[in-house]
C-alpha cells in the first residue's frame, strides 16, 4: 500500500471507557478497503493540546490523510474544528450558507417535536459549528454538524473531520471520500480485493497449521494480507490482496476446504445469521429458551425483515415455566432433570405445537457459576430442534467459560445446528 492514513478518535468518554470506541474500527475497515493503509489509530480527551498532539504525532509518521471523529457540536467543549484549524495554519471563517443549512436543519427537528423555533435563536446557538477553516469544503451534515475536509499543503495530510455519533459518521463516510481533497490524498491506493471465510468448530490452532502448510507450499503466499480472529466457537479468516494475487488465494481456499471442508460454512463473507434468515425463508420459527433466556430469539430479530420468519419464542426458566407454557411432561423433567435432551426436545416441541411453525429450537443449560453436578458441569448446555414434520432431535455440549460466555456461545451454536438442520430441509 502506498497512501498511509492515521485516525484520531476525540472524546473524554472515549478516553475513559465510559463509551466504547465505535468509530476507530468502523473508520479502519473503511480505509482497509480502499488500499489504505492504516498506520495508527489515537484516541485522545476533548483538550486543545492533546488533539493537536495527536496530529502532530500522525503528520511526523507521514501519513497521507489524518481522520477525526468527534468535537463537532456547538459546547465549549467541541474544539476539533477549531484546533485541526490552527494545526493547518489557516483561521476560521463563517461560511453563511453551512450556517443556514444548520439553522433549517435544527428548526426542522425542532417542529418535529411540536416546538415553534426562533429562528435567529437557533442560528446564534448553532453559530459554532459553521465556522469552517479557511479553504477548506464541508459536508453536508447526517445530524447538525458537517464535516470538514483541509486539504493538505506540500508535505502535510490532509484532514477529514467527521462527527462522533456513529450513525452520523457512517451515513457522512460516502459523501467524504468522494470530495476533492480525499480523492487527492488517496489517489496513489493500491485498489484491493478482501475475501472472507468464515469457519465454526474449527480451533485456531489447526488453522494456523494450514495456514503454515500454505506458506510453504502455494507460491506467492507472502504477498496476501491475512488475518484470523475467533470469536466464541467461530474463526474469521480475512484476507486482502491486489487483483494479480486471485490465484494465490483460490490455492488456499481450496488447502483450507481440503483439510477443513465440514467446518466452513461460508466463503463469501455471509454470516450465519444471515444464512439462516436466507434458509427461513417460506418458514416460520419458534424459540423456546431457559439458560439463553431470549437471546436466540434476538439474535433472529436483529435483521431487518425478520417478522416474515419468526412467530415468537418463550424463556421457560423455571421448571414451572416450562410445563405451563411448554407442555413439558413433568415427569420427564423428574426422571432426566431440565438439563437434558429429553427435556430439551420437548421444549422444542412445545415451541412448534404452541405458536404453529415449521421449525423450533430450544435451549435448557447451566451457564454458572453455580448449578454445576459431576455429571453436568458448568457450561452443561442441551439443544433441542422439532420440525413440522413430527420429527425431533437433540443433542448436548459442555461450553468453556464464565456465564455471559456459556450463554452467548449457546446462542452461536444454536445458531450453527439451525442452519445444519434448514440445510437438510433444503436439500
Amino acid at each position: 500500500m502506498s497512501v498511509r492514513a492515521g485516525i484520531v478518535v476525540t472524546g473524554t468518554e472515549v478516553l475513559t471507557g465510559r463509551v466504547a470506541d465505535q468509530n476507530g474500527p468502523w473508520l479502519a475497515d473503511r480505509l482497509l478497503e480502499l488500499g489504505v493503509e492504516l498506520a495508527h489509530i489515537t484516541i485522545c480527551a476533548d483538550r486543545e493540546a492533546d488533539i493537536d498532539a495527536q496530529l502532530r504525532f500522525l503528520a511526523s509518521n507521514g501519513v497521507d490523510l489524518i481522520v477525526t471523529s468527534g468535537g463537532l457540536g456547538p459546547t465549549a467543549d467541541d474544539m476539533t474544528v477549531a484546533t485541526v484549524a490552527a494545526f493547518c495554519g489557516v483561521d476560521l471563517e463563517l461560511d453563511t450558507e453551512l450556517e443556514s443549512t444548520i439553522t433549517d436543519i435544527v428548526a426542522r427537528w425542532a417542529r418535529k417535536r411540536g416546538s415553534d423555533p426562533d429562528l435567529e435563536s437557533v442560528r446564534v446557538a448553532t453559530r459554532k459549528q459553521a465556522m469552517v477553516p479557511r479553504g477548506a469544503a464541508w459536508i453536508t451534515p447526517t445530524g447538525t454538524a458537517p464535516g470538514v475536509v483541509v486539504t493538505a499543503e506540500a508535505g502535510t495530510p490532509t484532514v477529514l473531520v467527521l462527527p462522533g455519533p456513529p450513525r452520523e459518521l457512517q451515513a457522512m463516510w460516502p459523501a467524504a471520500v468522494e470530495t476533492a481533497g480525499v480523492q487527492k490524498a488517496i489517489a496513489g491506493r493500491t485498489e484491493y480485493r478482501q475475501e472472507t471465510i468464515r469457519m465454526f468448530g474449527l480451533p485456531e490452532s489447526e488453522l494456523a497449521d494450514s495456514l503454515r502448510i500454505g506458506e510453504d507450499t502455494i507460491a506467492g503466499f507472502d504477498a496476501l494480507e491475512i488475518t484470523t480472529c475467533l470469536r466464541k466457537g467461530e474463526v474469521e479468516m480475512v484476507t486482502r490482496f491486489e487483483p494479480d494475487g486471485a490465484p494465490t488465494y483460490e490455492a488456499i481456499l481450496a488447502l483450507l476446504d481440503e483439510r477443513h471442508g465440514t467446518q466452513i460454512f461460508s466463503t463469501d463473507g455471509a454470516t450465519v445469521d444471515e444464512q439462516v434468515a436466507a434458509l427461513l425463508s417460506g418458514r416460520r420459527i419458534a424459540t423456546a429458551e431457559s439458560c439463553t433466556a431470549g437471546m436466540i430469539a434476538a439474535r433472529l430479530t436483529d435483521l431487518a425483515g425478520s417478522s416474515a420468519y419468526v412467530a415468537g419464542g418463550v424463556v421457560a426458566y423455571e421448571n414451572e415455566a416450562k410445563i405451563g407454557l411448554l407442555d413439558v411432561d413433568a415427569a420427564l423433567i423428574e426422571a432426566h432433570g431440565a438439563v437434558s435432551e429429553p427435556v430439551a426436545e420437548a421444549m422444542a416441541r412445545g415451541a412448534l405445537a404452541r405458536l404453529g411453525t415449521d421449525i423450533a429450537i430450544s435451549t435448557s443449560g447451566i451457564a454458572g457459576p453455580g448449578g454445576g453436578t459431576a455429571d453436568k458441569p458448568v457450561g452443561t448446555v442441551c439443544f433441542g430442534i422439532a420440525l413440522a414434520d413430527g420429527s425431533a432431535r437433540a443433542t448436548t455440549l459442555r461450553l468453556p467459560g464464565d456465564r455471559s460466555d456459556v450463554r452467548e456461545r449457546s446462542t452461536t451454536v444454536a445458531m450453527h445446528l439451525l442452519r445444519r438442520a434448514l440445510r437438510e430441509l433444503t436439500d
